[in-house]
């Protein structure tokens, strides 16, 4: 199509208004310009087309043979459109919005108060993905992935949703009394890691410290890692806002803490442009129990 060919939309819009209202003063109203705006813009597609499309008459105007033809296919053209633009809007808003995030992050910190935003707004319907897996953005697939790190992920836009530092944790009766002050000692305790991650090999590497031996690990869903440090079967890295009353009670003791630079912990991440309205509620929600949180941790 050569759009070149092709009248100004706004003006298209002016002469189609007129010719519903048959008056200028009225059509500027509809479109909030003034009636001379309007006729300016009819003009204009007078002259571009080569033809008379309105004539005064009264107070109002007439359209012309040419104008009653012009109008009666702008009329179905618009119709069309709205048509269009109404039936992907609704299946939009019918889409399930759909948000991923790590296992921990599911079980620890959203689960427990989901049923909040079900109360709340039962008309948004959710697909929730907890995976260790970064789960790449396309049209029509994840709307939200909620994020460990420090943000600016190329391509993406991102929000600090929860700061945190990163700890190595351990129930008390795991630990005893034993005083861990070198980070090469925690190879003597068993290690717990979620599926999919590799945080011992990680955080050792960081420390730089070299295994003595193989390591003494087990993979375990994200909800079990937690019940497992609890119960004492091993120690484990993970986000502090995940442990920090287990850490307050005393249940569990902090044998190293990663200071991690401001703006690091968990980020609300999505893809640039405009957010669909479920997408925008839920957003609104995670920052308001954020700030819950945060608040109650103080």
């Amino acid at each position: 199509m050569d759009w070149r060919q092709l009248p100004s939309l706004s003006s298209m819009r002016a002469f189609s208004e007129v010719a519903e209202t048959r008056s200028l003063s009225a059509a500027g109203r509809s479109l909030n310009v003034t009636h001379a705006a309007v006729s300016q813009q009819v003009r204009a597609l007078e002259d571009q087309l080569g033809t008379s499309l309105v004539v005064r008459e009264g107070r109002g105007v007439a359209l012309t043979p040419d104008g009653e033809h012009l109008a009666a296919g702008l009329r179905e053209a618009f119709a069309r459109m709205l048509d269009t633009v109404e039936s992907l809007r609704k299946s939009d808003q019918e889409r399930p919005l759909n948000i991923t995030m790590t296992p921990s992050f599911a079980v620890s910190w959203l689960m427990p108060r989901i049923s909040d935003f079900r109360q709340e707004h039962p008309e948004v319907e959710l697909m929730l993905n907890p995976t260790a897996e970064v789960v790449e953005f396309a049209p029509g697939g994840v709307d939200l992935a909620i994020r460990f790190g420090e943000g600016g992920w190329p391509g993406l836009q991102s929000e600090l949703l929860l700061p945190s530092n990163y700890v190595v944790v351990g129930a008390r009766k795991l630990i005893g009394e034993r005083q861990i002050t070198d980070p090469s000692q925690i190879q003597d305790f068993p290690w717990l890691q979620e599926l999919g991650t590799n945080e011992l090999s990680i955080w050792l590497e960081r420390q730089g410290v070299v295994p003595r031996s193989r390591l003494n690990v087990t993979h375990l869903p994200g909800y079990m890692v937690l019940d497992g440090l609890r119960r004492g079967d091993g120690i484990s890295a993970t986000a502090r806002i995940f442990v920090e009353a287990d850490i307050q009670s005393g249940a569990l003791q902090v044998l190293f803490e990663d200071v991690r630079p401001r703006g690091s912990g968990y980020h609300m991440v999505v893809r640039p442009g405009v957010q669909r309205p479920p997408l925008k509620t839920f957003v609104t929600w995670l920052k308001k129990r954020a700030r819950e949180a945060e608040a109650c941790c103080r």
